[in-house]
């Protein structure tokens, strides 16, 4: 991880909490700033609707990295 340059390199990203699937990327692009301009306390609330524990979620979706 941390291989190319962004956010997650800066900020030593390595655990996915929450994440959110569309058929239309259109939708996507559209929900990734509203989420974004919220407060940290909104966003962590967001994430415990789903994922209370905070695990990493990537294995379950990409497999072991």
């Amino acid at each position: 991880m941390g291989v190319s340059k962004g956010f997650t390199k800066k900020y030593r990203v390595t655990v996915l909490v929450y994440h959110e699937t569309y058929n239309q990327i259109d939708d996507a692009i559209t929900r990734e700033p509203e989420i974004k301009s919220w407060r940290r306390s909104k966003k962590n609330a967001l994430v415990e609707t789903l994922n209370p524990r905070w695990t990493d979620l990537s294995v379950k979706l990409f497999g072991r990295l």
